[in-house]
């Protein structure tokens, strides 16, 4: 709930800034870019601070190497972060952002089936965190259509 939370503040704010004086923000599409990248950012900020082995875990054990994947995700996270609001690679940025999230769904589902914990909190049950999926990936889609 915190990385939604994070999401609807930061476009708020963004929005906002680009509505007053902030011309390059002025409007939904580049404020949602950037408050998806904000959000991407924090999220990726996980991979190496303190809920790093709690991610290690979440990874289901049919994959190999799970310290190595929390680590690539964390990079494609600040790479789909910093291409989201690059103008050329928005589109494609957003595309990949949100097909990662579809892979990395079975590790959100591992996390509630066993009931982990993620900073010393029980992980995000699985019907609120499909939820959350898909508001994340449509926002994505939203942030990358071309008119």
């Amino acid at each position: 709930m915190v990385v939604l939370l994070v999401l609807v503040v930061s476009f708020a704010v963004l929005r906002s800034a680009g509505a007053l004086w902030i011309s390059m923000l002025d409007g939904w599409q580049p404020s949602l870019r950037a408050a998806l990248a904000v959000m991407f950012f924090v999220t990726a900020s996980a991979h190496w601070g303190k809920a790093r082995a709690d991610l290690i875990r979440m990874v289901p054990p049919v994959f190999p190497r799970p310290e190595a994947l929390v680590t690539l995700t964390g990079v494609l996270e600040i790479l789909g972060a910093i291409g989201l609001v690059l103008p050329a690679t928005t589109r494609a940025s957003s595309i990949c952002l949100a097909v990662m999230l579809v892979l990395m769904f079975p590790a959100n589902m591992h996390a509630a089936r066993q009931g982990l914990t993620l900073r010393g909190r029980k992980a995000t049950s699985l019907p609120l965190r499909a939820v959350l999926q898909v508001v994340f990936i449509a926002a994505l889609i939203a942030a990358g259509w071309r008119r």
